[in-house]
Parts: structure tokens; C-alpha cells; sequence
């Protein structure tokens, strides 16, 4: 996330060689189309932007942002294969969540458990939200 602060380099690190980067990185099961939607409508630096706006480098080196606490009711879903969100982080978030906190742990898909897991991903969504 420290590299996509950067325009112009994070984009042109994720894209070089073919998108090898991206590749590497994402691990995205779908990369492939992914790829061809940020090339066809120029996404990559909107997409980028929403880590810019959300974590300003400030917040690496100094202390860290005090937010609100959430006061909806939050379910956090957290995937043992996910590369990039580890479990701790994910029931810490309990400590910004004064509404009901729910946790859930999905056992085998990675970053993007709503591609490899939908059916898993989708009950656990019908089962919390109001109906």
C-alpha cells in the first residue's frame, strides 16, 4: 500500500512486462480480465487513487489515525489463504466497531474469497444482513 502512494510509479510498476507485477501481487484468479478492464477504460490510477485517499503516507510514520467507531452492526470475514489481511488484523478490527461485531474465518481461499468462495461468501452475507 506504501508503493501506491506514489502516481506514476506505482502504475508503472504494476504494468511493466506485461503486467507481471500485477500478476504477482493481485494473485487475482481472474487477472487476465481484470487486466483487460483497467486497460480498456484506464482504471488503474482510480483504482489506486482509493488507497491514496484512505491511507496518506503521514499515517506510516506517525500516529496512527483515530477514526470514529463504526456503530452499525459489522461482520469481518477473514480467509486463511489471504496473503494480505492477517487474522489478527481482522479481529482487531473488533476494537473499531461499537455496534455488534460478528468474525468469521473462512478456511482456504485467498484475497479474493468472494471469486474463489462465493457460495460461502454469499451465505455468510444472507445469514447477517437484515432481511
Amino acid at each position: 500500500m506504501l508503493l501506491f502512494q506514489f502516481p506514476g510509479i506505482a502504475e508503472r510498476w504494476l504494468t511493466e512486462d506485461d503486467w507481471v507485477n500485477f500478476r504477482t501481487w493481485a494473485r487475482h484468479p481472474d487477472a487476465d480480465e481484470v487486466i483487460a478492464e483497467l486497460e480498456a477504460n484506464g482504471s488503474l490510477t482510480p483504482a489506486l487513487n482509493w488507497y491514496r485517499a484512505n491511507v496518506p503516507p503521514e499515517s506510516w510514520v506517525g500516529p496512527p489515525i483515530q477514526l470514529p467507531p463504526v456503530q452499525a452492526p459489522t461482520m469481518g470475514v477473514w480467509s486463511t489463504g489471504d496473503p494480505a489481511l492477517t487474522e489478527v488484523q481482522m479481529t482487531d478490527s473488533a476494537d473499531n466497531v461499537a455496534g455488534p461485531w460478528r468474525y468469521e474465518r473462512l478456511e482456504g481461499p485467498g484475497h479474493w474469497m468472494q471469486l474463489e468462495a462465493p457460495d460461502q461468501v454469499n451465505a455468510l452475507l444472507v445469514d447477517f444482513l437484515p432481511r
